[in-house]
């Protein structure tokens, strides 16, 4: 299978990246009443679920493409390069989070929270913070994703072998991560492991690399079969049922019985089960496909094409969204204005990306009417 020709962007792909952004900004904030309609009270999985399956769709599709077109010493090159800026976004997004939070928690005399153990042992918390051996909760998705990416040429490398062994193997580690508790990274801020265990999120993400190149056969899509497209549907209905708040919404509870949350660090297979369920009925859709090309999602699309950068505003949108919250109070005028502000500017930083991104690449495009010009006066001369 090729993956030559499925370089180019899905727009699927980048709307649901981006819709997960938003979500991912709307959950970061503790006591945000908007998080009681995300993705994580509708079932099992949550946005970063979404995140990581498409980061391993995406990476398949562009550096996979870059292996298989330019070979193995350019695409090690790209994703060298691709480590180094995502490693540069966390440092800069953990020094503006120490930065901010110091400046206000002295301003307001409060007590830091989620960054304390940095700020209190300053020159260990930082050496430890710079080699990801210290990983703030709210800043630890990233610091995921440069592990799983650093691990990409050896998915590419094994789903190019065989696809189903490949699987395999990411499997045996998940499983392996599941069955032993403490196959993880080591965390300094809090003495345990990382939120995201790598050894177990990566089966995700293989999952969605391993779709983008069975994707790649049917025109960029999944094929949709009822066998599979019901039951994928029954099974979110049940994990809805399950997991919503019924409570938060004021609505007579429809659980048939209580269930604890399924372990996120871990990647339960409930979990899993609920993304692969979500993921099958998205990517086989056609009128999705369709509806992802409309103009009322270009805000999303554009904030899915630069994620990297909306991710970043987005974590700084929400850090001032906590401290808001601790400071003033959650009350409805502040919901309003924090979430309002927080949405539409992650939404005006994608556009405003994807605007200079056509600019830089016109700009590039070398003009033919000048040699237009030429061949048509060349060929009047001639005539006459």
């Amino acid at each position: 299978m090729s993956l030559t020709g499925a370089s180019k962007r899905d727009p699927r792909i980048d709307v649901l990246r981006g819709l997960a952004l938003l979500m991912i900004f709307v959950d970061h904030i503790p006591g945000n009443l908007l998080g009681l309609i995300t993705m994580r009270n509708f079932g099992f999985a949550d946005a970063a679920e979404v995140f990581v399956l498409l980061a391993g769709f995406s990476s398949m599709r562009a550096y996979g493409g870059i292996f298989e077109r330019d070979g193995a010493r350019r695409g090690l090159r790209r994703i060298l390069l691709r480590l180094a800026r995502l490693y540069l976004f966390q440092v800069g997004l953990l020094l503006t989070t120490l930065g901010v939070v110091l400046m206000w928690t002295s301003h307001f005399q409060q007590q830091p929270t989620i960054v304390a153990p940095i700020l209190n042992a300053p020159v260990a918390g930082l050496a430890h913070a710079l080699t990801l051996h210290a990983v703030p909760s709210y800043l630890d998705i990233l610091p995921l994703y440069i592990v799983l990416f650093a691990a990409f040429p050896l998915v590419y490398v094994g789903l190019r072998k065989s696809l189903w062994l490949g699987l395999g193997v990411s499997a045996t580690v998940w499983l392996a991560a599941n069955f032993a508790g403490n196959l993880n990274l080591p965390n300094w801020i809090d003495g345990k492991s990382w939120t995201f265990d790598p050894f177990a999120w990566q089966f995700l993400f293989t999952i969605g690399a391993a779709l983008a190149m069975l994707s790649a056969e049917h025109d960029g899509a999944l094929p949709r079969a009822r066998w599979l497209a019901w039951p994928s549907g029954v099974y979110l209905a049940f994990a809805f049922i399950a997991s919503a708040p019924w409570a938060a919404w004021h609505l007579p509870s429809l659980q048939p019985l209580t269930m604890p949350t399924p372990d996120k660090t871990h990647l339960d297979a409930l979990r899993l089960l609920d993304m692969l369920a979500l993921t099958y009925l998205l990517l086989s859709s056609a009128r999705l496909r369709a509806f992802a090309d409309s103009r009322l999602l270009r805000p999303l699309e554009a904030c899915g094409r630069h994620s990297l950068e909306v991710f970043a505003v987005g974590c700084i949108l929400a850090l001032f969204g906590r401290l808001l919250f601790r400071t003033f109070g959650a009350g409805l005028d502040m919901q309003i204005v924090v979430n309002a502000a927080g949405l539409v500017t992650m939404c005006l930083v994608g556009l405003w990306l994807e605007r200079r991104h056509h600019a830089v690449v016109a700009a590039r495009r070398p003009s033919t009417t000048p040699v237009m010009q030429t061949a048509i006066s060349g060929s009047s001369s001639s005539a006459r």
